[in-house]
């Protein structure tokens, strides 16, 4: 058995410039915002993001350090378009490839199958094949001949995800109402790193849950980091919901004088203490 334990700073050292990373979550829901955070202090840059994106991407986007973003949305749920992604996006900071919702999870299929792509029915007759033209169709060898989509994986170089729970070994479970796609994030990446609330044994994570709440399997995971609150700003349910106050916040400043009060810190500590002394400004 193997210690799969880091911190935000050694999962960050085993990244470089120009990966392609993907990260989980959903909106503005369970993304692996410590690692994001851990990311901007670092120096690392020119990356292609795949996510279902939230302020992971509005982060990554208003610091300039996004080549290409592969995504179906980017939003704060409570905010419809995400502020930041939408200014980068404005000023042509970065290429973009936007497709279906089940576009992206078949993509993820495909590369967790080690598969080049997978055929779907998504996209035939809209706008997605207009504006992806690279985007290629396959007609079924069968008596039915329909046309589909050839969506292509989406590999990536690693992962990044939160989850509620995880062992030392890598097994990390979600105790709220959606897996999102958690575990075929991991699946598709040459490496996977799970951020979660809390460490405990590996007999913990059944004593209590139901077996299928164990999403994210060892044999996908790299590196395992506790990191409590480390989903904020966005929820974690049931440990706790998305900061709406800060959220509404981190929206409506500039970019230059958020990343000065809550992200100048060398570590994860001093974001959090940051946030907690705004929280007592406001009551």
């Amino acid at each position: 058995m193997t210690d799969k334990t880091m911190t935000p700073e050694e999962v960050v050292g085993r990244l470089r410039s120009g990966m392609t990373i993907g990260i989980g979550g959903w909106g503005s829901r369970r993304k692996p915002m410590t690692l994001v955070r851990a990311l901007l202090r670092s120096g690392i840059t020119d990356l292609t993001i795949v996510s279902y994106g939230g302020p992971d991407v509005g982060l990554l986007a208003a610091a300039g350090r996004i080549r290409k973003l592969v995504t179906a949305f980017v939003t704060l749920d409570s905010i419809p378009l995400e502020p930041h992604f939408r200014a980068a996006r404005e000023r042509g900071a970065f290429a973009l490839t936007e497709i279906d919702e089940a576009m992206f999870m078949w993509g993820l299929h495909a590369a967790a199958n080690r598969l080049p792509f997978l055929p779907v029915r998504a996209g035939i007759g809209s706008d997605v094949m207009r504006v992806n033209p690279g985007l290629r169709t396959v007609t079924s060898p069968y008596e039915d001949g329909e046309e589909f989509v050839a969506v292509p994986a989406l590999r990536m170089d690693a992962a990044l995800v939160h989850l509620n729970r995880a062992d030392r070994l890598g097994n990390g479970q979600y105790l709220g109402p959606d897996p999102y796609f958690d575990d075929l994030f991991c699946e598709a990446a040459d490496s996977a790193y799970v951020c979660c609330e809390q460490l405990v044994e590996t007999a913990e994570l059944t004593k209590d849950a139901a077996p299928q709440t164990l999403l994210v399997k060892r044999h996908s995971v790299t590196g395992v980091v506790e990191t409590p609150n480390g989903a904020h700003f966005t929820s974690c349910a049931p440990d706790y919901g998305r900061d709406e106050a800060f959220q509404k916040l981190y929206a409506s400043t500039p970019w230059p004088e958020f990343a000065e009060r809550f992200l100048a810190g060398p570590a994860e500590l001093d974001y959090q203490s940051a946030v907690r002394t705004w929280h007592e400004e406001q009551q």
